[in-house]
């Protein structure tokens, strides 16, 4: 390294500054070159600050095209915040270079978001050098909006009306502030002191009163932001900018269309503006949209939005006679609204306006309307060639490996590892290099997925690390070698582990994978799924065994394929198995003959919070205090070596799996066996909000086999998760099972009603997935689930919050059903009188289950 070049990668600028003097171009290209081979070779290296400001003046010092310049300032190790442009400037003038501009260009292209929005002033300096005018990508306009609110803790820097009105990029960049997605949220960061979190909006304002900019260019650009949409946060600059610009009512007349979209689609603080704008501005829009825009705002679920439209809506009826039918039909579509109150108001006015509801006899049948369940979605593909595998190796090294994605890797292995391995290895070994995959040699390493997988990786490609690995392999399958293939009866016990047993599994078999390796031509695993759940069609599993001929099967491979079977007999495949006259066909007929997966007893038990731990327990106080979960407990005469069929529950803030994605997959065809080990997640979800565990429900709905307590509760957990992807997930197992005909809605929704009743779950979140499973077509399965949860929370003492919801639900779908169920408990509280929503709701039930 020249001493030209340890003065950049040190920082030292006038070191550099009088190194570059007076040289002619051939020697500065050659330090250019010098340079760039550097810093490649220092590709992990961080550039800051004043080695960033170094490396700048050095690039416009020496290289030849700003293409190069762009490429060098705008890798991901060069961080330009706070880098002035001024030394930078002072270079290209005394090298005499005009391409400065093109730099600023190139580099507002290349550096992602946030390296735009730190790196803005040092480009911005560039442009403003040149006089050039400023580009207009979305990326530039994101770091000029946040450079007006970035701080200034020396106060010397002039208001924001001020440095707006002489901003040479105003003019250029303000239209593209109404069009780039996010941008707000850079508007809203204040005068960059953080006392005016509108101060930009007001400056706008400002310049728009004395004339600088257009007003209707203003105007027209809020609207369609707002028409655009985008996060609450990046929308409300922009509504402070409408209300500060206050458009008189024949600014609102011409765009009254825009505003009515804005009233019936917009997002709750938007449609309120909306609605709000037109009332003000009297009778700008015309009648016919205004009502078809009422319609909608009736229908939604925002009891403000719905109350300040139904008061607007009386006040025109009264100022215009001559309308008020038409506006008490467009009153009484708020017949349906959930909330009570807002019911008997717009009907009562409706009536009140001349509107006489027209009785009108339906005919409804009591059945979901859902589409006809699909089958499981076949499994994907096994991995053709080495390219192919190798790219799915490199795309999971460094994240948890997908069960899927783990199973279609070892398949991929086990092929072409045995028949193209100098292949594999050439273009594995790099890849291994380069994720710096390693083994440990802990303990805990012999149960644990990750390092196994890696020490088969590292097998592939004969690296040194390999060679402990096969002496772990052999002692983890001599220590877990039962007499028959599937070890749930006889045989010596498996060692215990911490580990959960589908990780326990998955070792095992990793580490029979590796004796594989050995072997020519291996036809792949049997245990390879046929279906996303994990689970084989048995046919396919005879078809595997059939093509091996007389090579034996792989134990634990072939315990696994047995376990993925679906429940249930097949005597006339279970023949032709055995007819193979092989231990692997005898095992399969055995298994279709019914010695397979015993079904597990199930009990629900509820379990309270860990013992406190000596000294000071902060977390011991966030845990819930109770939770209700299922232990599993196998039948008399079976011996559960590996942990699959008994689960003894523990208490909350105990180790638990962590792995609940990946039980699916091992016994796809016995829901209530995973459900029951997947439980403690899905509940976190709804008692500890995490996020994700969710997920798995879907899956679990698409497996096969009976549910019983665990699935009904880990539905329930599900609808009442913190976080809405998961309550997602939950809806969609809903709909998969009530399709499918396998929902036990009463059971599901009693454990609803009691865990809410209980205070173990927050029954509002179960609301809005209940009225979408509605929406779908479920609306018997809705009203059978909320006819068993009802009677708990009825009950209770208080009834938690979000029960009068659920009883407008109720009647919703119970007079859509037609379908009579008794739900006890309602009686007591409509006898109860009052005023009360909860009293409102039950009574408006009981009416429709009297129907």
């Amino acid at each position: 390294m020249t001493g030209f070049v340890e003065a950049v990668v040190r920082g030292r600028m006038s070191e550099v500054r009088s190194a570059l003097a007076g040289l002619d171009e051939p020697a500065r290209r050659a330090l250019g070159d010098e340079l760039v081979a550097d810093v490649r070779r220092r590709r992990d290296a961080w550039w800051w600050q004043g080695e960033a400001a170094t490396l700048a003046v050095a690039a416009v010092g020496t290289l030849s095209t700003p293409t190069k310049v762009a490429a060098l300032l705008g890798r991901r190790s060069v961080w330009l915040s706070g880098v002035d442009a001024a030394p930078v400037v002072d270079t290209a003038r005394e090298r005499g270079v005009t391409w400065l501009a093109e730099v600023a260009h190139k580099l507002a292209d290349r550096l992602p978001r946030d390296r735009m929005v730190a790196g803005w002033p040092f480009v911005a300096g560039l442009l403003l050098a040149e006089k050039a005018p400023p580009p207009t990508g979305d990326d530039f306009v994101r770091g000029w909006a946040a450079a007006q609110g970035w701080p200034d803790p020396r106060g010397t820097r002039p208001p924001t009306v001020d440095r707006l009105r002489a901003d040479p990029f105003l003019d250029a960049l303000l239209p593209r502030l109404f069009e780039v997605d996010g941008v707000g949220t850079e508007l809203a960061r204040g005068d960059g002191a953080g006392t005016d979190s509108n101060a930009l909006p007001r400056a706008l304002a400002a310049l728009a009163a004395e004339g600088r900019l257009d007003r209707a260019a203003l105007l027209n650009g809020v609207l369609g932001r707002l028409l655009r949409g985008d996060r609450p946060g990046a929308l409300r600059p922009f509504l402070a900018l409408h209300d500060l610009l206050a458009p008189t009512p024949d600014e609102v007349a011409v765009r009254s269309n825009a505003y009515l979209r804005l009233l019936a689609d917009g997002p709750g603080p938007v449609a309120r503006t909306a609605q709000r704008t037109l009332r003000e501005a009297g009778d700008a829009a015309e009648p016919e949209a205004l009502w078809e825009a009422a319609r909608t705002v009736l229908a939604r679920p925002e009891k403000a939005l719905v109350r300040a439209q139904v008061s607007w809506l009386d006040r025109l009826a009264r100022q215009h006679p001559d309308q008020a039918p038409e506006i008490g039909a467009v009153l009484a579509v708020a017949a349906d609204h959930p909330d009570a109150g807002l019911r008997e108001r717009a009907l009562t006015l409706a009536q009140r306006h001349g509107h006489r509801p027209v009785a009108v006899a339906t005919v409804v049948e009591a059945h979901d309307d859902l589409p006809p369940p699909l089958p499981a979605a076949a499994a994907p593909p096994p991995i053709a060639g080495v390219d192919e595998l190798v790219e799915e190796i490199a795309a999971s090294l460094g994240r948890r490996w997908p069960a899927l994605t783990t199973e279609r890797v070892m398949d991929g292995l086990v092929r072409l590892g045995t028949a193209d391995r100098e292949r594999l290895t050439a273009a594995l070994l790099p890849v291994v290099r380069r994720e710096q995959v390693g083994v440990w040699d802990h303990p805990w390493a012999v149960s644990n997925q990750s390092v196994q997988m890696h020490g088969l990786l590292l097998a592939v490609c004969g690296a040194p690390e390999a060679a402990t690995r096969r002496d772990q392999w052999s002692t983890l399958l001599a220590d877990s070698r039962p007499r028959a293939p599937l070890p749930l009866r006889g045989g010596p016990p498996v060692p215990a582990t911490r580990r959960p047993a589908p990780v326990q599994l998955a070792c095992t078999r990793l580490a029979e994978i590796g004796q594989r390796l050995d072997g020519r031509d291996d036809p792949g695993l049997l245990s390879a799924p046929t279906s996303v759940t994990g689970a084989i069609e048995p046919v396919v599993l005879y078809e595997r065994l059939a093509a091996l001929g007389d090579r034996p099967a792989w134990r634990w491979d072939l315990a696994q394929a047995l376990l993925r079977l679906p429940a249930g007999l097949n005597e006339p495949l279970a023949e032709r198995a055995a007819a193979l006259r092989t231990p692997a066909g005898d095992e399969l007929a055995r298994w279709l003959r019914g010695d397979a997966v015993p079904a597990t007893a199930q009990q629900v038990v509820t379990v309270g919070r860990r013992a406190r731990s000596a000294g000071y327990d902060w977390g011991y106080d966030q845990l819930p205090e109770g939770r209700t979960l299922v232990a599993l407990t196998p039948p008399d005469g079976v011996e559960d070596r590996l942990g699959l069929l008994t689960l003894k529950p523990t208490p909350i803030g105990r180790w638990t799996d962590g792995w609940g994605d990946v039980w699916p997959a091992v016994l796809p065809g016995h829901r209530g066996v995973v459900a029951a080990h997947v439980l403690p997640e899905v509940a976190g979800a709804a008692q500890e909000d995490t996020l994700g565990h969710g997920a798995v429900l879907p899956v679990l709905a698409e497996c096969t086999g009976v549910g019983g307590p665990a699935l009904d509760l880990a539905l329930a957990y599900g609808l009442c998760a913190r976080h809405e992807a998961d309550r997602v997930a939950a809806l969609d197992a809903v709909l998969i099972l009530a399709a499918a005909g396998d929902l036990d809605a009463p059971a599901t929704g009693g454990h609803l009603g009691a865990l809410a009743a209980g205070g173990q779950v927050t029954l509002t979140r179960a609301v809005t997935p209940l009225r979408d499973a509605v929406a779908a077509g479920a609306r018997l399965s809705v009203w059978r689930l909320l006819a068993a949860a009802l009677p708990p929370l009825l009950a209770a003492p208080a009834p938690p919050r979000g029960t009068p919801d659920l009883l407008a639900l109720a009647a919703e779908t119970a007079t859509a059903t037609g379908v009579r169920i008794e739900v006890p408990g309602l009686a007591d509280v409509v006898a109860r009188g009052g005023g009360s929503r909860l009293v409102a709701e039950a009574r408006r039930l009981a009416v429709a289950v009297a129907a």
